[in-house]
C-alpha cells in the first residue's frame, strides 16, 4: 500500500520547481542555487571542521602531556640517581663501617666514632645545597644526624610511617615524599631511605634516611607546561603524593576518583573524573613512581569551541561576500541575455540589420556572436546558397579528381598474378626452369598475402609462406642460408599472428650473415608450456651488439608507433602480438656476438584440445 505522505514529499520538489521556480527570472534561479551551493558545502565544512579539530587538540594534549611526563621522569630519575651514589659513599665511608660493626653503646661512647660519623654525614650534606639533612637510625633507637643534634623525627614514630615497613632489607632505595618539623618551621622534603646492614653478621640493623629539599624537584615540576589550568603530580606506588604544587599534601594519599585506573596500566592516557579531565601518565620502574598530568576537559573543549566559532564567522563571512558577488555574477550573465531578448523581439518583426555588441568571450558572447551571424545570413540568403552550391561542385570536382589518381596509382593485384603466371608459362616454354620456380614462388607469397585479411593465419601456413620466401632467397643467397623445423604436429594448426616467422627470417639473412661467406643456419622451433607455446627462430650469424641489443628491447618495450629501430618490423610484429592477445605476450631477444641471435615468439594456446598430442613429429 503506497503511503499517501510519501507521495506528496516526492511531489513537493516539483510542485516548488513547476510552480514557484518557473516563474522566476534567471537572476532569481542563479541567486537561489548559488546560496544553496555555497551554504551546503560550508555547513558541512564546518561541521567536520570542528569535529577533527576537537579530536586534533585532544590528540595533541594527549602527545604534549606524553612527552611532558616522559621528560620530567627522565629528569627526576636522573636527578635521584646521584643521591644514590652520594649514600654508597657514605656506608662505605670507614668511619661510617666501623660505627656499624660496634655492637653496644659502651664501645661506641669509649670509641668517640659518634662524632666521627656525624662528619661524615656533615661533609655529604655540605657537598650538596639540595640535601636538606642526612640521618643514621638504628634499631637500637640511636639517631645520628648531620647537624649533631637530635632528629626532629624519634625513632620510635618512624615505625608508624606508612613507608617504614616497606623498605627493602636488600638495600635497594626507596623514595618517599614527607613533611619535616623543624623547631621553628616546617619542610617538605623527598627521602631517600634504604637499609643498613652490618658489616659483622650482614643483618639490617637500621636505615639510612637523606632528606632532599624540593628546591630542584619545583624547578623541573614549575617548567612543566601543561596547558593554561593543567595539572602535575607525582604519586607512589601506594597512591601517595611524592610531589604536588599544593606542598599540604605531600605524603597524603591522594583522593582522585580515578586513583585505580592510573594502576591499571604502566603509561597510556584516559578521560576521567566524569569526564572532566583528560589524565595521562607514565611509569618510572626505577622510581616506581607514576608521573601524571591532568588537563581540564572543558579547556580542550573552549579551544574547540574557539576554533569552531572561528569557522562559524569565517563561514558566515565568506557567506555574504559569496552572495554579494554572486549578485555581481548574476548581473553578468541575466544583462546580456536581457538585451538580446530585446534584439530578437525586432528580427521576429523584421529588422534583420542590427547587430549586438560581444563583450565577452564565454558561452553568451557565443550566443551573441551566433545571433548576429544569423541576421547576417538571413539578409543575403539567396546569395549564400549560390555561393554554397558553387563551393560544393568544386569541392566534389576536387574529390573525384583526387580518386581518379589513386585509381592510377594502383596496380590491379590479379594482374600482377597472371603476369607472373605468364612468365613462369614462358620460362618453362624456354626451359629455363630457375625464373618459373621464382615466378610461381612470387605468385604464391601474393596470393596469400590477397587470400586472407585476417589478422592471424595457422602456423601451418606461416611456415609454408616462410618456406616460399626462403626458396626465393635461395638464389640471392647461393645457397648460404639453411633452414631447420623443429615444429611438433599440435602445435601446427594453432593460430599466430599473420606474417610473423618471415619477417623474422628476413632479419636473419639481411643482419645475420657472415661477410666472410660462412653459412648461415637458421633454425624455427616450436614447443608448448602450460598455457602458452613459444616460437623461437635461431641463428647462428654474427649477432647484435650488446648497446644495439639494449636499443632494440627498450624499442620493443616502447608501446609508442613510431618508426623502426635497426630492425625490419620487429616492434610492429611486438605491437601486433599485444593488440591480438594481451600484454603478456609478445617478442623478446637474446643475443651473443659471434654466436647468434635467439628472437622467442610468446603466444597463448587457443586451440587447448590439441594439447594431448604435444608427443607428434610435426614438421
Amino acid at each position: 500500500m503506497v503511503n499517501p505522505f510519501g507521495r506528496l514529499l516526492s511531489r513537493l520538489p516539483n510542485f516548488l520547481r513547476q510552480a514557484w521556480l518557473a516563474r522566476q527570472s534567471i537572476g532569481v534561479k542563479l541567486f537561489i542555487f548559488a546560496a544553496i551551493l555555497i551554504l551546503v558545502p560550508l555547513t558541512i565544512v564546518g561541521a567536520i571542521s570542528y569535529h577533527r579539530s576537537a579530536v586534533e587538540l585532544e590528540n595533541e594534549a594527549r602527545d604534549y602531556s606524553s612527552q611532558v611526563t616522559e621528560q620530567v621522569e627522565s629528569h627526576v630519575e636522573y636527578y635521584i640517581r646521584d643521591f644514590e651514589i652520594n649514600a654508597l659513599k657514605i656506608m662505605n665511608h670507614p668511619d661510617m663501617l666501623q660505627f656499624l660493626r660496634m655492637t653496644n653503646q659502651e664501645q661506641i661512647e669509649q670509641s668517640n666514632i659518634r662524632q666521627s660519623v656525624e662528619r661524615v654525614l656533615k661533609n655529604a650534606a655540605y657537598s650538596r645545597s639540595d640535601i636538606s639533612n642526612i640521618t643514621i637510625v638504628l634499631d637500637k633507637m640511636q639517631v645520628i644526624d648531620c647537624y649533631g643534634t637530635k632528629s626532629p623525627y624519634p625513632a620510635s614514630e618512624l615505625i608508624n610511617e606508612y613507608w617504614y615497613h616497606s623498605v627493602p632489607v636488600n638495600a635497594v632505595p626507596i623514595m618517599v615524599s614527607r613533611v619535616i618539623s623543624w623547631p621553628d618551621h616546617k619542610e617538605p622534603v623527598l627521602s631517600l631511605v634504604k637499609r643498613v646492614h652490618s658489616p659483622n653478621t650482614l643483618e639490617p640493623i637500621g636505615l639510612l634516611i637523606i632528606d632532599i629539599n624540593f628546591r630542584r624537584i619545583q624547578d623541573i615540576a614549575q617548567g612543566v607546561n601543561v596547558w593554561r589550568n593543567g595539572q602535575f603530580f607525582i604519586l607512589d606506588s601506594q597512591g601517595h603524593y611524592v610531589y604536588h604544587r599544593n606542598e599540604a599534601l605531600l605524603g597524603q594519599p591522594a583522593a582522585l576518583s580515578y586513583l585505580s585506573q592510573l594502576y591499571e596500566e604502566p603509561e597510556g592516557s584516559f578521560v576521567g573524573g566524569n569526564a572532566s579531565s583528560l589524565t595521562t601518565f607514565s611509569y618510572s620502574y626505577y622510581l616506581n613512581w607514576k608521573f601524571v598530568t591532568a588537563i581540564p576537559y572543558r579547556e580542550i573543549s573552549n579551544r574547540a569551541a574557539q576554533v569552531g566559532r572561528t569557522t562559524a564567522v569565517t563561514a558566515v563571512g565568506a557567506l555574504g561576500l559569496a552572495y554579494l558577488l554572486g549578485l555581481a555574477f548574476a548581473r553578468t550573465i541575466v544583462r546580456p541575455l536581457r538585451r538580446l531578448q530585446r534584439y530578437m523581439k525586432n528580427v521576429e518583426v523584421g529588422h534583420f540589420n542590427e547587430k549586438i555588441v560581444v563583450e565577452s568571450e564565454d558561452e553568451i558572447g557565443e550566443l551573441t556572436r551566433g545571433f548576429n551571424r544569423m541576421t547576417e545570413r538571413l539578409s543575403a540568403l539567396m546569395e549564400e546558397v549560390y555561393f554554397s552550391k558553387l563551393r560544393e561542385t568544386e569541392s566534389m570536382l576536387r574529390q573525384k579528381e583526387m580518386e581518379l589518381k589513386v585509381l592510377q596509382a594502383q596496380v590491379d593485384p590479379h594482374f600482377l598474378t597472371n603476369s607472373l603466371e605468364t612468365i613462369r608459362g614462358m620460362a618453362l616454354a624456354g626451359g629455363n626452369e630457375t625464373v618459373a620456380s621464382m615466378a610461381a614462388s612470387l605468385g604464391t607469397l601474393l596470393r596469400y598475402n590477397l587470400r586472407n585479411t585476417a589478422p592471424t593465419a595457422t602456423l601451418r601456413e606461416e611456415v609454408h609462406f616462410c618456406q616460399v620466401y626462403l626458396q626465393i632467397q635461395e638464389y640471392r643467397f647461393e645457397k648460404q642460408c639453411e633452414c631447420r623445423y623443429i615444429i611438433p604436429d599440435w602445435a601446427l594448426e594453432l593460430p599466430i599472428v599473420k606474417f610473423s616467422l618471415q619477417p623474422l627470417v628476413e632479419n636473419c639473412l639481411l643482419h645475420g650473415r657472415w661477410e666472410d661467406g660462412r653459412p648461415l643456419a637458421i633454425t624455427i622451433a616450436a614447443s608448448g608450456q602450460e598455457q602458452d607455446f613459444v616460437i623461437e627462430v635461431i641463428d647462428n650469424g654474427v649477432g647484435i651488439a650488446a648497446d644495439k641489443l639494449k636499443e632494440l628491447r627498450v624499442s620493443l618495450q616502447n608501446a609508442d608507433p613510431g618508426p623502426e629501430v635497426g630492425s625490419i618490423g620487429l616492434r610492429n610484429l611486438h605491437r601486433r602480438i599485444i593488440n591480438l592477445f594481451g600484454d603478456s605476450y609478445g617478442l623478446s631477444l637474446e643475443s651473443e656476438p659471434g654466436v647468434g641471435t635467439t628472437v622467442t615468439i610468446r603466444l597463448p594456446v587457443v586451440r587447448r584440445q590439441l594439447r594431448p598430442a604435444m608427443q607428434g613429429d610435426g614438421i
